[in-house]
């Protein structure tokens, strides 16, 4: 016999302890995942025939194919019980994960990476619902405050352990890790929380709306990965992408605005913090991994990085958050959340701006100092911005609305991915032809680079591919340089933003959700 959440006594002694660690590895698991592979790109791209720009499908499609399935986590829960649910999402996972590894080609591995996102989606809501079961309310806090450290510590080893693994194993070996590690956590939630099940009721599923959701964010989203190398609208088939994704998008709005039980509440967004804080959050975090992503591909691409190496220099960033959190976490209460966010957005700004004035002369040291101050604005970013959408609404909407906004996040993850890479490609081609201009004989500095090269014993035609090679690793570092100028002008601008909102104090519950919404 299931019984409801509320009427669940919490766990003691050994039970909670085993119970958290459980529901945090797996949760460790799944976040990890989003970020391992991204110092494995180069390595994944060449080994599977494909440029690293399309090795960036690798990402996208587990972060969409993530989003898609997160608002499906409550009625999944409703008809399946959130117990089974949970560790039938971390087989499901370790299913996936074991295919990953196995995949002989870039086809099959965004595949089965698509469907290791979807069925991910359920499992960091459930956790957290799991976790907070587990404990008294009186402990909420500081459970919460245990999950976000879990969810904080995996982008940190994500880097290092990818990049590790990559250079001394081989990188089928970021996905196979996965599975001891998911066979534990299913087994042990699954022994300590079966008798805690919640209760199940068969409630209808908007099979409308989740089909013109797959529609629309898969056609905007393939059309964004193919567009380069298809010429963007220049070709029928990113127009034609384009236009589903316009449709699917329209007609998704109309038909989720109208119906009854809707698989995303669009009706959240008349509320004005709930819908200030979702754009900011979903904005900044467009930015936020779409320069993660960035940094890593320049390093190895064009600074003669080991994946370890890029590795190391993102490994930082959440280290100082690590420290931090728990500081924002007890003080939240008693600041405003818009200083905070205000705050965070400075010191990004401040970050991507340290950033782009790298050369192609930056050192070790150089590159890695804006990764640690990074983290700082991490720690004051994630749960006030919680905070300020989820503030002011009634108990029994604070679900939908944080699965709402943790789609809204990642799918402007997957977004931010696409647009960064494609931008840095044009930008760079765009600095490669200025920079030609002035590649000619007339320039003492040619000469004299082209004199010394061939002084080498190169030949004529290596010395041009040596000064076109240089060229081409100039152009790319001044279009990244680029990019991460506009991102911290853009943390700026989302500033006022923020400051349209109205937050309200949150009874216990929201500040509970608002602590591990991210």
């Amino acid at each position: 016999m299931t019984a409801p959440a509320s009427a669940l006594q919490p766990l003691q002694g050994s039970a909670r302890v085993w119970g958290t660690i459980a529901l945090s590895t797996a949760t460790f698991m799944n976040v990890l995942d989003s970020s391992i592979a991204n110092v494995s790109l180069p390595a994944i791209a060449g080994d599977l025939g494909v440029s690293p720009n399309q090795g960036v499908w690798v990402i996208t499609s587990f972060a969409v194919a993530n989003a898609i399935s997160v608002p499906l986590t409550g009625w999944l829960s409703q008809r399946f019980g959130q117990v089974r649910l949970f560790v039938a999402s971390v087989v499901l996972f370790v299913i996936a994960s074991w295919l990953c590894g196995l995949a002989p080609n870039m086809a099959t591995l965004i595949a089965f990476r698509a469907l290791q996102g979807f069925v991910a989606g359920p499992m960091i809501p459930l956790s957290q619902t799991l976790l907070l079961s587990s404990y008294p309310p009186a402990l909420a806090g500081l459970a919460m405050a245990m999950w976000a450290m879990t969810t904080l510590v995996a982008p940190v080893m994500g880097p290092l352990l990818g990049g590790w693994i990559t250079d001394n194993i081989s990188w089928p070996w970021i996905f196979y890790i996965n599975v001891p590690v998911g066979i534990v956590a299913a087994f042990s939630c699954w022994s300590i929380y079966r008798k805690r099940e919640s209760a199940t009721r068969k409630v209808p599923i908007d099979a409308v709306g989740l089909a013109l959701l797959v529609t629309w964010i898969a056609a905007l989203q393939i059309m964004l990965d193919i567009g380069k190398e298809y010429d963007w609208f220049h070709s029928g088939l990113v127009v034609g992408l384009a236009v589903v994704a316009a449709v699917g998008f329209a007609f998704f709005l109309a038909w989720e605005l109208t119906e009854e039980h809707p698989v995303v509440d669009l009706r959240l967004f008349t509320r004005r913090n709930f819908w200030t804080g979702t754009v900011a959050t979903a904005v900044a975090y467009a930015l936020f991994f779409g320069n993660v992503v960035l940094l890593p591909l320049w390093l190895q691409q064009f600074m003669g990085y080991t994946a370890t190496a890029a590795g190391t220099i993102m490994a930082p960033v959440g280290l100082m958050a690590i420290l931090l959190s728990p500081v924002v976490g007890r003080t939240i209460g008693k600041v405003d959340p818009r200083r905070y966010v205000t705050f965070a957005f400075l010191v990004f700004g401040l970050v991507l701006w340290l950033r782009s004035h790298f050369s192609t002369q930056a050192d070790y040291a150089t590159i890695m100092i804006p990764t640690i101050i990074q983290g700082v604005a991490m720690a004051f970013f994630f749960i006030p911005l919680s905070t300020i959408t989820l503030s002011g609404l009634r108990p029994e909407q604070i679900p939908a609305a944080s699965g709402l906004t943790n789609f809204a996040r990642i799918t402007a993850g997957a977004l931010g991915t696409s647009l960064s890479t494609t931008l840095w490609e044009n930008r760079a081609s765009l600095h490669h032809a200025q920079l030609a201009e002035s590649v000619n004989a007339g320039n003492p500095a040619v000469q004299s680079a082209m004199g010394g090269l061939s002084a080498a014993g190169l030949s004529p035609d290596q010395v041009l591919a040596q000064i076109n090679q240089l060229a081409n690793q100039q152009a790319f570092t001044l279009a990244a340089d680029d990019i991460f100028y506009v991102s911290a002008l853009m943390f700026l601008l989302l500033i006022p933003l923020v400051w349209l909102s109205r937050p309200q104090r949150m009874g216990a519950g929201a500040a509970d959700a608002a602590a591990g919404a991210h």
